[in-house]
């Protein structure tokens, strides 16, 4: 370690009420804060950062501060996990010590990227963006420099890891679980010494996903607490962590970071060979949980190809029809559904070569004539009858062994040359970095949708990647990130190829979902499970990163299909209208009285999808369980549709005032009741100021509907009230 540089310039990055600020130090650069917006600052106040950035020289330590660097490695007698690892072939060195070499730093567009070089013959660029959202992207190309190595010489990497600092006050960490039906269950830990780690071994970010790792103040909530957050997006194994060591890390006290989890032997870097990272997503906020996802829901809404039209209203046939495909069955659906409302209708499992059930047919990426014997084309001239839009469901990364694509092409399946291993549903996986797999899917999925002109995909992914070995090399090299790189490529080639395509992420309900994946599809599927108890959970959640428009929201039906609870429709509808919203229930053997309220149910989403789609999610705080009160406001105040839910019974016989968060504190608001799908069930007589919002006549400002509240009706159990707050 060398003495400390103090004629290093400092950079700071602005943006969204957020600053980071770095100093270009030697050896190696590091980040002084990241957090709370520190102003435009002069010359003299950057050297005041950096003079107070300095930590105290212990006892048994190193005889110069020990310093947190942008790559932090036992370089710098750091003994946390490494920003880098690896080793080189010929002499098993495994420590590269890099130097800063250059930088470029654009103020304008709030970009700083460090150019690092290493004795190993390895450079690497790290790249800093903080957008006008406070959203911080870091990633990093590595380069094995050309003319520095030979295959003998070759530098095997293990990890590139990207962390940023945590100050003191960071003290809890909430991260997610889940299983299938059941996904992003958030869990809560103390902030430990040593390391809290969680890895995707699983080929997707899967249903256990750790999601979005935050780590904050003691009890921060949806509304209150400082939090600092990261997402890797990346859509194969990931790796997230907090780390503590006794020494902290430089004058902060802890770390947060993460990158791509890499299998032995995945990436070999020789001459002149390049390894581009996944890009990390850091946000921090001063305004809790609902200020991260503030945070992350500007920024992806500011994308170029964020879906701006209104997002259709859906029906797909799952859960209707299941693998059980009959043109006049299908016939009836669609006109039903397009009695309601319904504007995209999409086919699920079922429709090609030999797929009865799920345990044939994968791979077999054409009609089948015995079910439909004039192909698709009367269901989707039916479809195209009433207005609708038409899609198709595929599961193209998978396969049967049975299909007529594992006998012809065994050589294909992701799998050791040695043997399959064991199936999971009944399927394996299809090697897509295989170029001969990946040109046969394209064909295929592009040759139906120029035949029907399919206008949106849902692209199922139904197991996880155990011993991913392509047998193309005949070696068995481990294969997950080849295989999430040509799930890119092949998105990207479709939507490239057929303009307005649309695709859903699908992964066994929510196991695939990530930033990673949304740059190349437009909505995620959020869970297999339609049951509206644990539907509350699950969007809660899920809107943590994402905003509702990116969230297929469905109605189920009344028996839920993976729990067997009963619920009400109105419950379920209410539930669904929060989100990219469809219909999963056979509306074949609904009575007019369940089809009018659906129909009812449809035309207020669009009526609403302006709002839901464009607005702020707001979380109230509660502190009983079983009730839930969340919304959506608009950026402006003047609107705002919350909905105040109960999941089950309580200790408590009433629920008291409950402030409404969000509204516009100098407004004045007309609250109103949504009765379009019917009124909940109540346990109580209701209280007088919910007729006064039936008639509508109750007005009052936003500062006393956040400050004190309204007294909730309490609702008997899996029930929900719709409110509408206007600024008049």
């Amino acid at each position: 370690m060398s003495d400390l540089d103090h004629s290093a310039p400092v950079i700071q990055l602005r943006g969204g009420s957020t600053s980071f600020v770095v100093e270009l130090g030697a050896p190696l650069p590091r980040v002084l804060h990241w957090g709370a917006d520190l102003g435009e600052l002069s010359t003299a106040e950057l050297d005041t950062i950096r003079a107070t950035a300095t930590p105290s020289v212990t006892h048994n330590s190193t005889d110069t501060p020990r310093l947190l660097t942008v790559l932090p490695t036992e370089a710098d007698a750091w003994s946390g996990t490494p920003g880098i690892e690896g080793h080189l072939r010929s002499t098993g060195m495994p420590y590269p010590r890099f130097r800063l070499t250059g930088h470029t730093h654009d103020a304008q567009a709030s970009s700083l990227t460090l150019r690092l070089h290493s004795d190993l013959g390895l450079e690497l660029s790290l790249r800093y963006r903080l957008d006008a959202h406070g959203i911080l992207a870091v990633d990093g190309r590595l380069h094995r420099l050309a003319g520095t190595a030979d295959e003998v010489d070759a530098f095997d990497l293990t990890a590139l890891t990207f962390l940023l600092p945590l100050p003191e006050r960071a003290t809890e960490i909430v991260d997610f679980t889940g299983k299938w039906s059941r996904e992003r269950s958030p869990q809560r830990h103390s902030l430990p010494f040593g390391t809290h780690l969680r890895e995707s071994r699983r080929g997707r970010p899967s249903l256990d996903s750790p999601y979005l790792l935050m780590a904050g103040t003691g009890g921060f909530r949806f509304r209150s607490g400082e939090v600092w957050g990261m997402h890797v997006a990346w859509s194969g194994n990931q790796r997230y962590f907090v780390e503590q060591l006794p020494e902290g890390a430089g004058v902060h006290r802890s770390v947060i970071g993460g990158g791509e989890l890499l299998l032995p032997g995945e990436v070999t870097l020789g001459d002149g060979d390049l390894y581009d990272s996944p890009t990390l997503y850091f946000a921090w906020s001063d305004r809790g949980m609902d200020g991260i996802a503030d945070r992350f829901h500007e920024s992806l809404r500011s994308r170029p190809h964020h879906p701006a039209s209104p997002r259709p209203l859906v029906l797909n046939t799952w859960e209707a029809v299941y693998f059980h495909h009959d043109l006049e069955t299908l016939s009836e659906l669609v006109d039903r559904a397009a009695s309601v409302g319904v504007e995209r209708v999409v086919l699920d499992d079922g429709w090609f070569l030999g797929r009865r059930d799920d345990r044939t047919g994968l791979g077999d990426w054409f009609v089948d004539p015995d079910v439909w014997p004039d192909g698709l084309s009367p269901l989707v001239e039916r479809v195209r009858s009433h207005g609708m839009e038409f899609g198709l469901w595929f599961e193209p990364e998978m396969i049967n062994l049975s299909s007529r694509l594992a006998q012809e092409h065994p050589d294909w399946i992701l799998a050791p040359p040695s043997g399959a291993g064991p199936s999971i549903r009944h399927q394996h996986v299809l090697n897509i970095a295989h170029e001969d797999a990946w040109k046969f899917l394209y064909e295929r999925i592009d040759a139906l949708v120029s035949q029907y002109g399919i206008d949106y995909i849902k692209w199922d992914h139904n197991r996880e990647l155990h011993e991913a070995s392509s047998r193309a090399d005949g070696g068995g090299r481990a294969g997950v990130r080849a295989q999430t790189e040509a799930l890119y490529r092949l998105l990207d080639a479709l939507r490239t190829r057929h303009r307005g395509l649309e695709i859903e992420s699908c992964a066994s309900g929510g196991g695939r979902i990530d930033l990673g994946i949304l740059q190349h599809t437009d909505r995620v599927w959020a869970s297999d499970c339609n049951d509206p108890v644990e539907r509350q959970h699950i969007q809660r959640w899920t809107g943590q990163l994402l905003p509702p428009e990116l969230m297929g929201t469905h109605v189920g039906a009344t028996e839920a299909h993976t729990t067997r609870r009963v619920t009400s429709l109105s419950f379920r509808l209410a539930t669904a209208l929060f989100g990219h919203a469809g219909i999963e229930q056979n509306l074949n053997i609904c009575d007019d009285d369940e089809l009018s309220t659906i129909r009812a149910w449809a035309e207020l989403y669009k009526e609403l999808r302006p709002l839901l789609h464009s607005g702020r999610v707001v979380r109230a705080d509660l502190a009983d369980e079983q009730t839930l009160l969340h919304g959506v406001v608009a950026d402006d105040g003047t609107s705002a549709l919350f909905a105040w839910a109960r999941l089950g019974t309580s200790a408590a016989v009433t629920s008291g005032r409950v402030p409404v968060p969000g509204l516009a504190p100098d407004r004045r608001y007309k609250v109103r009741t949504r009765t379009e799908i019917g009124l909940p069930a109540l346990n109580e007589h209701p209280p007088g100021w919910l007729t006064a919002a039936d008639e509508g006549s109750l007005r009052l400002s936003g500062h006393t509907l956040s400050t004190l509240g309204l007294p909730m009706p309490t609702l008997q159990p899996q029930q929900a009230l719709l409110l509408q707050f206007d600024a008049i």
